[in-house]
């Protein structure tokens, strides 16, 4: 089965099953079903509510020349970088806009802080021309914590800066209308305020304002973007069959092979395109991983010979067709080859992004019915903010929080404790690390070799997640999706940490309280869970760890 981007390769018993709810799909006419929001297609608590980003695209196209005259505006005024102020749906889509294209002569750099972690945000600043510095403050509700500490954070930095009393110049909102971020701008006097649409969801908004103004400000073509994206909607449209519609084909895959045990998504992007991943991993995750139920994504995880991977796959590779990875082809045919359910999806080039953000929103969505879960909601996402809200509050009314004495890197415990953990991976699991550390390629490195070593010795898939970025991702399935996670979560000391304005707490206080909320929620949901805290120096933590799990 295949469209023209979209080849389909199945098991036999697998292609059969899906031959089955494509006919059903058909029969019942539930593309149709999905255009006209149709909330009993899923649950019927509340679906219809969510569903704005279905004709997004022609709303933006109609307002490009707005989006224009600001960005020419802001280009104008001389700012050399544009800073993403955001966490989860608002900051994920810019970050892929940033790693595939870089940066455009003539035209701001694009720099993205989506962690309290006090080292990323140091050493953000430290590449800062404050001056000549725009900041987005990006928050769909305007209440979300993140976004508002770190505007606070640099408001207070721009103040400092010599450049005379209009700080707010020097900032931009996007926002849902009447949030609290859009007092907050007119207080501030910012130079913009940009609005979201308030019946699509965070991780729906790529192409809405929360994709497009950190795009076009940072001199990318949108209107091409979106007139793929717009390309990509009217295939997907609702008179379209199931072999002819990319979304909704890849979304009936997707949903039937979760329902027969290959819920890991595994995604394979080309280099080029390679911080798609991240983005689908936050789509898939928070909108389907929930009532123990839902597709875990696996992102980044190298591929290696088929021998390694067991019956709860099924590949994505996105391959970006002006510059394939060959080594990537081989693999993954040496896995169709050998019976591993695979899709490919052809894009042209990166500018085609926008087709495959509209694309995988209608998959996610399709999935999401054939699973039986509402994809537009986010309990256990919620759940973990009031925790650590609760924490935060705790903080600031006593100056400390809760007393601990976490297994440490350098305890000699270490070993026997992660053999112990270890040893409750079975079949058809995943091992997730959940990292509350800076993101450097260092770090990386150690992480990335320690999931590689348990994938190897234990056959499972694994996952990588930098906290608290995967808070507003991927946790919403680690802790609401199917019981199968064995977790690993790291914590550190702060070698320096650095305040917040306003407040008792300080950035590294708050990174405490999100991991101490993760734990609690992940042990409250029955959660196979160790923490361990690495010392100041993360790399030689992270290397202590990787000696224990290769023993």
């Amino acid at each position: 089965m295949s469209d023209d981007s979209t080849f389909v390769r199945l098991p036999a018993e697998l292609e059969a099953a899906f031959d089955a709810a494509a006919t059903d799909w058909t029969r019942t006419g539930k593309t149709a079903r999905l255009w006209a929001r149709d909330p009993t297609l899923w649950t019927g608590t509340g679906e219809a509510s969510w569903m704005g980003w279905l004709d997004v695209v022609d709303h933006q196209l109609a307002g490009i020349d707005g989006l224009r005259r600001m960005a020419e505006e802001i280009r104008s005024a001389g700012f050399g970088q544009a800073v993403v102020l955001g966490m989860g749906g608002s900051s994920l889509c810019p970050d892929v806009l940033r790693a595939t294209f870089g940066r455009i002569s003539g035209h701001p750099e694009l720099l993205v802080l989506d962690s309290t972690d006090p080292a990323q945000i140091r050493a953000l600043e430290q590449r800062l021309d404050v001056a000549r510095t725009l900041f987005i403050v990006s928050s769909k509700s305007g209440s979300t914590l993140e976004p508002n500490i770190f505007k606070q954070y640099f408001f207070d930095l721009v103040k400092r800066a010599d450049i005379g009393d209009r700080a707010g110049d020097h900032f931009v909102a996007i926002t849902d209308p009447g949030s609290q971020l859009e007092r907050v701008a007119a207080a501030d006097r910012f130079r913009h305020v940009a609005y979201g649409v308030p019946s699509i969801g965070g991780r729906y908004s790529a192409l809405s304002n929360f994709g497009t103004v950190p795009a076009a400000i940072v001199g990318l073509d949108v209107a091409r973007l979106l007139s793929h994206a717009a390309a990509m909607a009217r295939r997907c449209g609702p008179s379209k069959l199931v072999d002819d519609n990319p979304g909704v084909l890849l979304g009936i895959v997707m949903g039937v092979l979760a329902r027969h045990g290959r819920d890991k998504v595994t995604l394979v992007t080309s280099p080029g395109v390679g911080a798609l991943g991240a983005w689908l991993e936050q789509l898939l995750a928070e909108s389907t991983g929930k009532g123990g139920k839902g597709l875990i994504p696996i992102g980044r995880e190298r591929l290696g010979p088929p021998g390694l991977y067991g019956n709860d796959r099924v590949f994505v590779y996105v391959r970006l067709d002006s510059a394939p990875d060959r080594s990537q082809d081989d693999a993954v045919a040496a896995l169709a080859r050998a019976g591993q359910p695979l899709v490919r999806i052809s894009l042209p080039d990166p500018e085609h992004l926008g087709a495959e953000f509209f694309r995988w929103e209608i998959a996610t969505a399709v999935a999401g019915a054939v699973i039986g879960v509402n994809p537009f909601d986010q309990p256990d996402v919620e759940a973990s903010k009031v925790a650590t809200r609760a924490l935060t509050d705790q903080y600031e009314k006593a100056g400390a929080l809760p007393a601990e004495a976490p297994l440490r890197a350098t305890d000699a415990a270490l070993v026997p404790a992660v053999k112990a953990h270890l040893s409750k991976i079975g079949p058809g699991d995943y091992v997730a690390l959940l990292a509350y550390v800076e993101m450097s390629d260092a770090h990386e490195a150690e992480l990335q070799a320690i999931r590689m070593t348990i994938r190897d010795r234990f056959k499972v898939a694994t996952c990588l997640g930098f906290g608290p970025r995967f808070l507003h991702s991927t946790g919403q399935a680690y802790k609401g999706g199917p019981g199968s996670g064995v977790f690993l979560q790291l914590t550190c000391d702060d070698a320096n940490d650095l305040p917040v304005p306003g407040h008792r707490y300080t950035f590294g206080v708050v990174k405490a309280a999100q991991a101490r909320g993760d734990l609690q929620v992940l042990e409250e949901r029955g959660r196979r869970a160790l923490r361990i805290h690495l010392p100041s120096d993360v790399k030689a933590g992270l290397a202590l760890l990787r000696r224990a799990v290769e023993a």
